[in-house]
This record gives structure tokens, C-alpha cells and sequence, in this order.
């Protein structure tokens, strides 16, 4: 039984039709409100690991190719660095790290997180040997791994200048 060219086309515009309608596979939505405070946990467990003074377990949540920017030092790159650096910061016997103001920003496939706050870092200033209260800014990049977690691949730390004295009247 042969169809007529007509009902051949009537079928294959049915088919379309109904290919058009069928809904395509949904790509998972991401949580916003849980990776931000996934972040936000982290990050507020990197400055207790710190003021613990563990510098292996401040960088257990280091990528393998992590860089670190401060101001007034040479970058360094790779969890190894990151451990040799970090172990020097908490043999500061006046080493204290606060942060406050502290925001995340995610992205919306969840790949990517920004971690931003203000910081006040006490700690021994060379030579004098006393302690020294610094200010600043402090970034944290993460970046989901192929684990689907995210780690931490970049930090950034600047300080800012003291507060201007009051003007006198």
C-alpha cells in the first residue's frame, strides 16, 4: 500500500510538531543561597584554620595551581608555595585575622565564587618586633572542580590606607 505525497507530508509535519513540543532535558539550576554560604563557611573556616595557626589545614582547600597576590610581595602559585608562605605567617606569635562586610557573589552556573570583605590583620612588624594592626581588602576566587566541588584558586589581599586624622577645628 502506497501513501499518497500528501499524507506523507501531513505525517511529517505531525512529527515536527510534536519534536518541537517535547520539552527539552532541564539543566540543573544551581542554589545560589547554599553556595554562598557554602563560600561563606570556608571562608570563615580559612581565618579560624589561620588563627589556629594549621597551616596545612588552611590549605587543604587550595586548588593544585592556587595564586596568591599580596601587596608589596612577589605572587605566589601552587598549593606548595601557598604551604611554605602560610606556615611563615602563623609562626607570628601576634598573628590575628578578622574579617567583616563580607559578601559572595556566584555565578549563575555555580562554576564560580567571590568571596569579599574587609579584613584587620594584626601581626609582629619586622623590625621593631612589635605588633602592628593592619586594614584592607580580602578576595577569594573559587572554582568548581571536575569533583563538581569548589576550591579555592585565587586569593587577594590589599591593604588600605590608615584613617586620616580628624581635621582640627
Amino acid at each position: 500500500m502506497r501513501l499518497p505525497l500528501f499524507s506523507l507530508l501531513l505525517v511529517g509535519a505531525s512529527c515536527a510538531v510534536i519534536s518541537a513540543c517535547t520539552p527539552k532535558p532541564a539543566t540543573p539550576t544551581v542554589d545560589v543561597a547554599a553556595v554562598e554560604l557554602a563560600v561563606k563557611t570556608d571562608a570563615n573556616q580559612l581565618i579560624a584554620d589561620l588563627n589556629a595557626r594549621d597551616a596545612v589545614k588552611a590549605v587543604a582547600r587550595d586548588t593544585a595551581d592556587i595564586v596568591n597576590m599580596q601587596h608589596g610581595a612577589a605572587n605566589y602559585v601552587g598549593i606548595d608555595a601557598d604551604l611554605a608562605m602560610t606556615k611563615q605567617i602563623v609562626s607570628d606569635p601576634n598573628l590575628k585575622l578578622a574579617v567583616s562586610n563580607e559578601v559572595v557573589d556566584v555565578a549563575a552556573s555555580g562554576d564560580l565564587a567571590v568571596y569579599r570583605s574587609t579584613y584587620t590583620y594584626i601581626f609582629t612588624k619586622p623590625g621593631t618586633q612589635e605588633a602592628t594592626t593592619e586594614t584592607g581588602n580580602f578576595l577569594l576566587g573559587y572554582k568548581k572542580q571536575a569533583d563538581g566541588k569548589l576550591k579555592l584558586a585565587w586569593t587577594m589581599l590589599s591593604d588600605t590606607p590608615a584613617a586620616a586624622p580628624a581635621a582640627a577645628k
